[in-house]
Order: C-alpha cells, then sequence, then structure tokens
C-alpha cells in the first residue's frame, strides 16, 4: 500500500494542491453566505485537476496518433464549469444574483486546471488573487452600494 502512494505522489500532490485552494476560495463564499461553499469550489477545483491528470495520460497512451489534443479536455472543462455557473445566476425582481458565484466558479476551475497539469505556482497566485479579489471588493463595495443607493432613492424622491 505505501508502495501505491509513493508511485502515486505527484497526482496525490496535485489533487490535494487542487481540493486546499479550492476549500479557501469556497471558505470565503461562505464567510459571506453564499450558495457554493467549501465543497462546491473543492469539489470543481477537483475535478478540473483531475480531468487534466488524465488527459495527460490519455496524450501518454495516444501520443502516435494524430488528432489527438489533450488540450481540447481543458476547453471542455471551462465550457462545462460555463453551464454550471450559468445554472447559479438567477433574476430575483429586478435584480441578477449568483454572477460572482458563477464566476468564482470558472476561475477555480482554473485553479484546478493549473493544478491538475503541475503548475502550483500559478495555482497559489491566481488563488491568492481571488481571495483579495472577494475580501478586499467586499470592503470597497459597500460604501459604493450604500451611496449608490442613496442616489437611486433620491432620484425615486425627485420622480415621484
Amino acid at each position: 500500500m505505501e508502495n501505491f502512494f509513493v508511485q502515486n505522489s505527484h497526482v496525490i500532490l496535485r489533487l490535494a494542491v487542487a481540493v486546499i485552494l479550492g476549500m479557501l476560495i469556497g471558505a470565503e463564499r461562505i464567510f459571506v453566505h453564499k450558495e457554493a461553499g467549501m465543497k462546491t469550489h473543492a469539489l470543481v477545483s477537483m475535478g478540473a485537476a483531475l480531468f487534466i491528470i488524465v488527459s495527460e495520460y490519455l496524450s501518454a497512451l495516444y501520443s502516435t496518433s494524430s488528432g489527438y489534443n489533450p488540450a481540447m479536455i481543458a476547453g471542455n472543462i471551462i465550457v462545462g464549469i460555463g453551464f454550471l455557473g450559468a445554472g447559479s445566476i438567477i433574476f430575483q425582481g429586478n435584480q441578477l444574483r449568483g454572477l460572482t458565484t458563477a464566476s468564482g466558479l470558472w476561475v477555480t476551475a482554473g485553479i484546478g486546471i493549473a493544478a491538475g497539469f503541475g503548475l502550483f505556482s500559478l495555482a497559489i497566485i491566481s488563488t491568492i488573487l481571488i481571495l483579495a479579489i472577494f475580501i478586499l471588493m467586499n470592503f470597497l463595495e459597500k460604501p459604493l452600494l450604500k451611496i449608490s443607493n442613496n442616489v437611486s432613492a433620491d432620484t425615486q424622491k425627485k420622480e415621484d
């Protein structure tokens, strides 16, 4: 059994990095009370990494075959996550909700793709930037939304 883990340590590392980075992004989403949390982001990231690892294995198996392009799997991950994200976007009243969740899932898949290819620096830097966007933008957006709501209320009063 120990031999199994040693032989597959590179795969385990790639999947583990994808899961951990996805969980970090999901933790921030839970903190701000969003639907897609740690499990969802971890699964999206790990799933993307898994598909990339499979594409690498397939590439090695079919390297002599013409027409096989392992990049097609990465491209299809992006499209598939786009559909998942589209399902998380809803229209309530006059407001669109879920866009940040959808884009967070999409970019989390990109992190999984990077981890799947073993591009750990890219995956980690991207995760840090995503968390910075989510966390810092919450602090910046709140005062802007307050100003915007006040302007909207004033405009509505003038129209009445």
